[in-house]
């Protein structure tokens, strides 16, 4: 049988690649797991390169706003500020790159609201380590990728065969910014380190701790990072 010609869009990106190799930032809090993903694309040959990778949020955006990768690979539940937090403030400082998050987390709330948020893709740590080469090239050729792992549940949903709707996050209210301090709240920073963090009054910080407080009904730190833990911005 023979093979269907590929679109425009397919050769130019197949051509493009073979000239300039994809560039690739690694965002991840485990220092073995960001040296094993780069590993892997390290095995395609000189289809990828990877520009620099950090443990930290904050820090890989501002690396990522000067080195403008073509596509990054972000966690989500890491220390200080979240993957799914970090998507916004990529796509101001890099516009052109393409975000798969890749995570342990394959609830479908995730994949929405990541997807919600401006990623291109989703892919499961679990997921076959062949599909990591797959789901970059193709976020880089402007194709979406969710790894078929947690692919289902969406599936399911527009079909309408689930038996219950699926519950809706908890956090989900909050704005970007409420999100920040609640994470850093969750992780026991008091209103002054708030403050601080996030470059705002103490009087702010105050205010954004009382919002919190009413809109998830929770009246201590540790409620707060019991909520952040099962929500998966915060590890347990």
């Amino acid at each position: 049988m023979d093979t269907p010609p590929r679109t425009s869009r397919a050769r130019a990106s197949l051509l493009l690649t073979a000239m300039n190799p994809i560039k690739v930032y690694l965002v991840d809090d485990q220092a073995m797991t960001r040296a094993a993903f780069r590993a892997l694309l390290c095995e395609n040959g000189d289809k990828f390169e990877v520009v620099g990778d950090s443990g930290d949020a904050r820090v890989a955006i501002q690396e990522i706003t000067s080195l403008q990768p073509n596509v990054v690979l972000l966690d989500i539940t890491m220390p200080g500020l979240s993957g799914l937090d970090a998507i916004a403030q990529i796509r101001r400082g890099s516009p052109k790159t393409r975000i798969v998050m890749l995570t342990y987390h394959e609830g479908q709330t995730f994949v929405e609201q990541a997807l919600r948020a401006g990623a291109e893709g989703y892919l499961s740590k679990d997921s076959n380590s062949a599909e990591l080469a797959l789901a970059v090239e193709a976020v880089h050729r402007g194709d979406p990728y969710v790894s078929p792992k947690v692919s289902g549940g969406l599936v399911s949903k527009l079909r309408g065969t689930q038996n219950q709707p699926a519950q809706g996050s908890s956090i989900s209210c909050l704005t970007p910014r409420e999100r920040e301090v609640f994470q850093l709240l969750a992780l026991g920073h008091s209103n002054k380190e708030v403050a601080f963090k996030l470059h705002m009054s103490l009087g702010t910080a105050r205010k954004h701790r009382e919002n919190l407080q009413t809109k998830l009904d929770c009246r201590s730190p540790a409620e707060l990072a019991r909520l952040a833990i099962r929500e998966g911005l915060l590890s347990s």
